[in-house]
């Protein structure tokens, strides 16, 4: 019984070693949040979440005093962190802590600014050259010009008016301005995001600013401007590296935006950008396109084997996503042949179950008839003397058997 003991703790002390060696290795992220005119406490866990989940961030969430207090107290170590998260929009910080994070920036600190972020210290120029727009805070042509597209055509305009406005919140269609940028290299020209509020009308100083992606503010939708706003910004000051997304407006648990697929990937891979200039992660295949809006549930990219048992489902006024990613699947295996009877044997175990829709079993026939084997025959046979299916299969089996 000692001997069992010992050995326990000595797996433990093993255990131990190898999550803080694996938590050692990602990048420590300072997230702050604590007051805002959004729901912070919504938001931040969901930030803290999204970007641990890509294992190359170790996040934790530090909160501000509650308006009106002391914020001296608010004085936090950013030369621990190689990331810091902005989710605050409220109180000025003193001016010793505001200091330190230009000082943190300028000595090549990542910084993400998320959504309400750049409503914020309309007064602080520096904070204004980091997020290179902002809005609301009293905000106007002092603060600098409105940056938009207009015909496909850049324009900086230094007319006066206020800066900050947003219609109601709907869905709408962002379009990749930089394609050869890091953060959007790979990602499609455009993408329909889900349901948020489409900033608008930000203005600034607009220094070493990049804008990757724009959406349309459709007037339609109440405060548009008839032209295409940024939502994606990349900034640099001093050797610091900022990624700036309008985008995420929170709800309960998330809500449309922060669960949409494009937010999600976009902020992954503009925080690596600002944490060490490059993007290492690859675009994943859940990436929207312009057909529609991509949502994940649990802020994760899909695993094949929950695309295949959630297919067993599969209603067809439903999102397609889990069909998606199968088929994205198998052609990722071409010429893979354990890879493939793998997924075949996945595949065949959903067709036969019993809580399997017949919607769902016609869509795995057919699949099955181009990528499948010698395998799938037996279970397809069966499925000849059910009528809804007798001609999926047939044709399924007339497929495979002149393979």
């Amino acid at each position: 019984m000692k001997k069992q003991y010992l050995l326990f703790i000595v797996l433990a002390g093993l255990l131990t070693f190898f999550c803080a060696c694996k938590n050692e290795t990602a990048y420590k992220t300072l997230i702050i949040t604590g007051q805002n005119n959004h729901n912070w406490k919504a938001s931040s866990p969901v930030l803290k979440q999204i970007l641990d989940e890509t294992g190359l961030f170790s996040s934790e969430i530090i909160t501000t005093p509650d308006k009106g207090g002391d914020m001296k107290a608010f004085n936090p170590d950013f030369s621990k962190y190689k990331l810091v998260v902005i989710d605050y929009n409220g109180d000025s910080w003193s001016d010793k802590t505001n200091n330190a994070f230009v000082e943190y920036v300028r000595n090549g600190g990542g910084v993400v600014l998320y959504h309400a972020a750049d409503n914020s210290f309309p007064s602080w120029k520096e904070y204004n050259e980091m997020s290179g727009l902002g809005g609301w805070g009293d905000r106007n042509q002092k603060d600098g010009p409105y940056v938009y597209y207009k015909n496909n055509q850049l324009v900086t305009d230094t007319s006066a008016g206020n800066g900050g406005s947003h219609g109601k919140r709907r869905e709408f269609l962002v379009r990749t301005r930089i394609t050869d940028h890091p953060i959007t290299r790979g990602l499609p020209e455009a993408w329909l995001h889900g349901t948020d509020e489409l900033y608008s009308q930000l203005r600034g100083p607009a220094k070493n600013m990049q804008i990757l992606a724009t959406a349309f503010a459709d007037s339609a939708a109440g405060g548009g401007t008839m032209r295409d706003e940024p939502m994606l910004m990349a900034i640099t000051f001093g050797k610091g590296r900022i990624f700036h997304t309008t985008m995420g407006h929170a709800d309960e648990g998330g809500g449309p935006s922060m669960h949409c697929a494009g937010f999600i990937i976009t902020l992954q891979r503009g925080a690596e950008w600002a944490t060490t200039g490059e993007v290492t992660q690859k675009v994943p295949w859940d990436f929207p396109s312009s057909a529609g809006v991509v949502l994940r549930s649990d802020f994760k990219e899909l695993t094949l084997e929950e695309a295949i048992t959630n297919i067993g489902s599969y209603d067809i006024v439903k999102s397609t996503k889990n069909l998606s990613y199968l088929q994205n699947k198998i052609r990722s295996l071409a010429g893979d042949e354990q890879g493939l009877l793998k997924l075949e044997k996945m595949m065949v175990k959903v067709l036969t179950g019993k809580e399997t829709t017949i919607e769902a079993k016609k869509l795995l026939l057919r699949e099955l008839s181009w990528m499948g084997s010698d395998y799938s025959v037996p279970a397809i046979k069966a499925l000849e003397s059910d009528a809804e299916l007798k001609d999926e299969a047939e044709f399924a089996l007339s497929r495979l058997q002149t393979k």
